[in-house]
């Protein structure tokens, strides 16, 4: 099935190939939209994302674990009615198991077999098993302060690991010094991990019976889920599928807040640590189309204090979810966006929790004691 890329800063298209991961020009590349599904459309008797296959682009063969079909919980939050989407039952841990199976697939059919991928943690763990699980050498380039258990865990399906010095930042500027030198499968740049993220979308839709939530509740580091349920929905609207996008509302850690500073017109804050180590990337590489897509939704940001997420990592395991504090800062966020009245009574309201507390032990440690 023929596809295209597409530079949405130029509008200059390229042939689709799953080794080209940026334009001539360096801009980032996304799949032209592809044409939404239908109910009749979902392949029911797969339990997986592949599920949705026909609405990705290429004759994928694919790479699978068994990842998506994650829980969709039903809770209240401060006498808010919302659903929590428990994305760490996929089989890595975290949500960056859909890219990770879709790029994966498109990389193998090309004849790809070694890559190399840069990651503070669930990705690189997430790109790491789908490449042994395909047969593919893997290279993770990781920062030097990346959670031991995110580190161990990369290694143990057998990729090279190596701790860059330096900020989150820095080790995504090595990986692209190596670039030209092998395939590089970049979770923050591969158009295919976008395609392997807007299942979600597709995936809320069948959940909540072939309709759209109000609204998602979602934290960003480069913005692959914001911009995943931006094509997803996106494409669905455009089949008829839905009569609106969900509005989508994003949260950041305040001491690293990129988007949410861009969305405000605001500068953002000076850069300090943060316990939500997996948004900690100052310069995502598709900010203007992440904020392009919350606009398009109606959507909102807010900027997080690490206060308000200990806390919240705290009282989402009082209610039974081990979510580690990257994915604590959306729960965060249900407080703030609620009193803007971005979060509405009576409205289906969709949660996303990225990742498991089992692979953030450290944090979690310190921040529960």
């Amino acid at each position: 099935m023929e596809y295209w890329y597409t530079d949405e800063r130029s509008r200059r298209r390229y042939p689709g190939d799953p080794r080209r991961w940026r334009g001539d020009d360096g801009a980032p590349l996304t799949v032209a939209a592809r044409p939404g599904l239908r109910p009749e459309d979902v392949d029911t008797g797969v339990r997986s994302l592949w599920r949705y296959r026909a609405a990705l682009p290429g004759d994928l063969r694919p790479v699978s674990l068994g990842e998506g079909c994650t829980p969709l919980v039903p809770q209240v939050w401060g006498g808010t009615d919302v659903r929590f989407k428990l994305e760490w039952f996929s089989p890595t841990g975290s949500f960056k198991d859909r890219g990770s199976s879709v790029m994966v697939s498109a990389l193998a059919g090309a004849g790809v077999r070694e890559l190399l991928e840069d990651s503070s943690g669930n990705g690189g763990s997430s790109v790491a098993a789908y490449s042994t699980a395909a047969g593919i050498a893997a290279t993770v380039l990781a920062p030097e302060g990346t959670s031991p258990a995110k580190v161990l865990q990369t290694r143990a399906y057998g990729a090279v690991v190596e701790l860059v010095p330096g900020t989150r930042d820095d080790t995504a500027a090595e990986a692209v010094r190596r670039s030209d030198r092998t395939t590089y499968a970049s979770h923050n740049w591969h158009p295919f991990f976008l395609q392997g993220t807007k299942t979600l979308a597709y995936e809320l839709w069948e959940d909540l019976g072939f309709r759209a939530p109000d609204a998602v509740v979602t934290v960003a580091g480069a913005g692959s889920i914001v911009l995943g349920c931006d094509l997803g929905f996106g494409e669905l609207l455009e089949a008829g599928s839905i009569a609106k996008r969900p509005r989508l509302l994003v949260a950041q850690p305040r001491n690293c807040s990129p988007v949410d500073a861009a969305f405000h017109d605001r500068e953002p804050p000076p850069f300090a640590p943060t316990v939500a180590e997996g948004t900690a990337i100052r310069r995502p590489v598709r900010l203007p189309e992440v904020v392009a897509a919350i606009r398009r939704s109606g959507g909102d940001t807010a900027a997080i204090e690490e206060d308000a997420i200990a806390a919240a990592a705290r009282r989402l395991a009082s209610l039974g979810l081990y979510a580690e504090p990257t994915s604590a800062t959306a729960a965060a966020a249900i407080d703030v966006f609620r009193a803007r009245g971005a979060i509405r009574p009576g409205e289906t309201t969709v949660v996303v929790l990225t990742g498991s507390g089992l692979k953030a032990a450290d944090k979690l440690r310190e921040l529960i004691g």
